[in-house]
């Protein structure tokens, strides 16, 4: 089971979590779909009991004002909660939509995530995000 104990490592511009955690077995690729500039804390990854397979994890995404990242997917269900500033979010054949603090956002395994930025370019945000996904799988892949 890994827990609170993670950090990111940043290399040529691609994002790693890696878990001092002495049962974590692996560094899981997070991709460049995350900008550089954007800090992002991985909080929990934890076994889903019952459910054969799956874990959740749970990470904040801080954009600095203009922040953005690039086309990606996730193969996972994954929850957005804004807690701070206002962020725009769109799937590929969804609407675009702007959400400000408690407001949220959801994509399924399927969709190919288009937008993500902050909505503001003198404001940071901050948005909390739960994917729940097979054990081990990346959290972030690039956009097919």
């Amino acid at each position: 089971m890994r827990g609170l104990n993670h950090s990111l490592a940043i290399s040529h511009g691609k994002y790693q979590e890696e878990s001092n955690d002495e049962d974590a077995d692996c560094i899981v690729p997070v991709a460049a779909a995350v900008p550089q500039d954007a800090k992002v804390t991985p909080l929990r990854t934890q076994e889903l009991v019952g459910i054969a397979g799956k874990e959740a994890t749970m990470l904040t995404v801080e954009y600095p004002p203009g922040g953005s990242s690039a086309e990606h997917r996730h193969n996972a269900y994954v929850f957005v909660y804004v807690l701070e500033g206002a962020v725009v979010m769109q799937v590929r054949g969804g609407k675009e939509v702007t959400l400000g603090p408690g407001q949220t956002f959801y994509e399924s395994p399927e969709d190919v995530h288009t937008v993500s930025r902050n909505a503001s370019t003198t404001k940071p945000a901050k948005f909390l995000v739960l994917f729940v996904k097979q054990e081990g799988a990346p959290l972030t892949v690039p956009a097919k």
